[in-house]
């Protein structure tokens, strides 16, 4: 097998195609961000996006989109917000990590979302919660209603006391005029503040993207905005990606002074009864151990966070992490876990920041907001 690294803006037609072929094994696409199309979105933001095509017999049988090498470490595209990561590749067709390291020019690859078999050692692993609605949304609602009668009875009595306190329940998709996306963004900065978190769309090319994910509502590769009101006032607003009928709910966020009406699971439901004239049957909800997410989830799709190394100094630094990670486990209380969420938050820095002195300054409010993250 040969391997070949080129930038994506370089990339042809017929890998592309190829690319989104193997996306959509017989036909069912995995997710929206193993497609080239997400790495276009990426790349226009950052412009360092590159591509390692897997070749056999001079025909292209896999692909990894990843950012240009950075202190000996490479990182799957659109990480940190990559839901899904991996090598898009033809079955039973695989990659040596040592191999995937050469070509990117690394002795690191860290991940957080692979789906398939991952490479190097896995810290974590979960599960992206889906909805399946290929048998519709109302033959779904009643499945679940089944299931979990006393939570569905919750979120109608819920609406009606929306609809009696507040005034017409309303779901309306798309954000012509960005306006939506503007309290989305508003209401998840304050979230991240307030949470100690690194705010997301203070990053340039972050919002960049976000922003034009907002925008692009048509295609077969589109963003998607849907927005609760509740009569005139706006409640909630969700924007994800959809392709090939999977939707996956990317950012949402409410405003707090709704939230004794669950505005986020009313405009979820909203979604879900609009699934059809969408041209959407599977809705992908992300990891995470959401509490609500037990009673809409039909099934998981796999998905690990790890790293692989290849000797080096990013291998070694990576591995001192660890050391210290270790080390950490025996102290008191919220210290034990000092090490691995500094690990994390250093992680996350480097991915959003391209610069090392913008890198740097980020770092230096993780330790600010350190006594408000070692609480949760």
């Amino acid at each position: 097998m040969r391997l070949i690294e080129t930038p994506l803006r370089a990339l042809g037609q017929r890998d592309r195609e190829t690319w989104r072929a193997l996306a959509a094994p017989n036909g069912r696409l995995t997710s929206p961000y193993l497609l080239p199309e997400f790495a276009d979105l990426i790349d226009a933001e950052r412009g360092d996006v590159r591509v390692i095509i897997a070749e056999e017999n001079s025909a292209p049988v896999g692909y990894f989109a990843c950012h240009r090498a950075d202190g000996g470490v490479v990182r799957p595209v659109g990480a940190p917000l990559s839901d899904y990561q991996g090598f898009v590749a033809a079955p039973g067709v695989s990659i040596h990590p040592h191999a995937l390291l050469d070509a990117a020019g690394a002795s690191a690859l860290v991940y957080d979302n692979w789906t398939g078999a991952a490479p190097g050692r896995t810290r974590e692993r979960a599960g992206s919660a889906v909805i399946d609605l290929s048998a519709g949304a109302a033959a779904w609602l009643e499945t679940r209603k089944g299931l979990h009668k006393s939570h569905f009875k919750k979120i109608a009595q819920r609406k009606r006391k929306a609809q009696r306190e507040f005034g017409e329940v309303r779901i309306v998709f798309g954000d012509p005029l960005g306006e939506r996306y503007a309290a989305l963004k508003a209401w998840k900065s304050a979230q991240y503040r307030a949470s100690g978190l690194v705010d997301l769309f203070s990053v340039r090319w972050i919002d960049g993207v976000l922003s034009q994910t907002a925008a692009r509502a048509f295609g077969p590769f589109r963003g998607l905005t849907a927005s609760l009101y509740l009569g005139e006032e706006l409640a909630a607003v969700e924007m994800g990606l959809a392709a090939g009928g999977v939707y996956h709910s990317w950012f949402p966020a409410y405003d707090p002074r709704f939230a004794c009406v669950s505005p986020g699971l009313l405009l979820l439901h909203g979604i879900i009864e609009a699934a059809e004239k969408l041209g959407v049957s599977r809705i992908d909800l992300g990891k995470g151990e959401q509490a609500y997410k037990a009673y809409y989830t039909d099934y998981e799709i796999p998905l690990s966070a790890g790293r692989a190394l290849a000797p080096g100094m990013a291998a070694a630094r990576i591995a001192g992490w660890e050391i210290a990670e270790a080390a950490g486990a025996v102290l008191p209380g919220p210290l034990a876990a000092a090490p691995l969420k500094l690990r994390r938050r250093w992680s996350q820095t480097a991915s959003i920041e391209t610069d090392f002195g913008p890198r740097l300054k980020r770092f230096a409010e993780a330790f600010a907001a350190a006594p408000k993250r070692l609480a949760v």
